[in-house]
């Protein structure tokens, strides 16, 4: 079962979609997203794509070991997201071939259905009690929310009363019906994380993701050693060395690695047990498209300290045309119950891409671009 054929789709809203075909005639989906980059990973890609075709499609280990290892410059996010949908391609080839999901090779299910979160904006002020509501009535039991806008290095008491304000008009309008993350994106830095931290402690806030940067590992200890909240990060930490030094830190409580970015299905389940063995729990990271999510609820149904699921269902990323069921056949895969996705039993990665769709959207895809934002003396701030 020979790899004879690799395809690239950029896909509306931000997606990459990678095909490989068989010369048995069975193909495998991935997703070797990178967010603003998908031009240089299709470059990575390319690059791969002389070893690729010939090999064997079901020597899944070998070929990420070579893809990794085989070259003097390795890791960081382009090759490793390259490499992630090349990963998720491969097990959704040998999912299919033996007829099972791929749960199923990675030692069995563990849990019958998982918890899944939705997103609500939050960085702005706007109409979040509503946005709450609609989640709620969803059949959401939580959700994220972005922190903060803007903020300096030193911010003023205005700024932190701002986000207390934002979780509170969620509390006066669902009560305690809807758990709540809150996401500073890297945003604040140490002092003010602290702050924040500390007067969001009463709101019984479910996790605070990436309350600083994670190259600040030094700051994950310090703020985990003064607050009850539970502190997540991950998305931007790629492989097992990476969040080796986080983990052996004891800086977080949570690791949130994203499967189209860290090395793919085969690498977060070794990141996954790592942190098990340090009593850390997982959150994966997927804010992306179908393919990815299906690869992160495969890793979910057999890792025991994985307790939620992110996923971009109604995302401001996505929008009605382009949303997480757009490009697939059967959408019930997704569709959630009581803010839980049950255990998915198709083989492979569990979901069929509707190619038609996919071909249709070649052409359809505008650069994603985010604005440049900078404080009120004009200094960059962190996005």
């Amino acid at each position: 079962m020979k790899i004879s054929k690799i395809e690239l789709f950029k896909v509306p809203p931000r997606w990459l979609f990678l095909k490989i075909t068989t010369d048995s005639g069975l193909v495998g989906w991935g997703e070797p997203v990178l967010e603003r980059k998908l031009d240089t990973i299709i470059a990575c890609i390319k690059e791969f794509e002389d070893y690729l075709i010939g090999k064997d499609a079901r020597n899944i280990e070998d070929i990420w070991q070579v893809l990794y290892r085989a070259n003097f410059y390795r890791g960081g996010p382009i090759l490793t997201s390259a490499m992630s949908g090349i990963d998720q391609a491969l097990w959704d080839i040998k999912g299919k071939a033996l007829n099972v999901p791929v749960y199923e090779l990675l030692g069995g299910a563990v849990r019958e259905r998982i918890r899944v979160y939705a997103w609500i904006g939050g960085e702005i002020p706007g109409n979040i009690a509503k946005e709450a509501k609609e989640r709620l009535e969803q059949g959401y039991t939580a959700v994220k929310m972005n922190a903060t806008e803007i903020i300096s290095w030193i911010d003023s008491y205005k700024t932190i009363d701002r986000v207390l304000m934002r979780v509170q008009e969620i509390r006066d309008a669902v009560g305690d019906k809807l758990d709540i993350a809150l996401d500073f994106h890297g945003r604040v830095h140490k002092a003010m994380a602290r702050i924040l931290i500390k007067e969001l402690e009463p709101m019984r806030i479910m996790f605070v993701e990436e309350p600083v940067l994670c190259e600040n590992k030094e700051a994950f200890i310090e703020l985990r050693r003064n607050t009850s909240i539970p502190i997540a990060t991950g998305e931007r930490i790629y492989t097992r060395w990476g969040f080796k030094d986080i983990l052996h830190d004891g800086g977080v409580d949570i690791i949130q690695p994203d499967l189209s970015h860290a090395g793919g299905i085969s690498e977060c389940r070794r990141i996954a047990a790592m942190a098990e063995a340090y009593d850390v729990a997982v959150a994966p990271h997927c804010p992306l498209g179908p393919i990815a999510l299906a690869s992160s609820i495969q890793l979910d149904f057999c890792t025991p300290n994985v307790f939620i699921q992110e996923q971009s269902s109604g995302i401001h990323y996505n929008n009605n045309d382009n949303d997480l069921h757009y490009y697939l056949v059967d959408k019930s895969m997704f569709e959630y119950k009581n803010g839980f996705v049950y255990k998915p039993l198709a083989p492979g990665l569990g979901i069929e891409i509707n190619e038609e769709a996919v071909r249709n959207a070649i052409g359809k895809y505008n650069t994603f671009k985010v604005p440049l934002w900078r404080t009120a003396d004009g200094i960059v701030s962190e996005r």
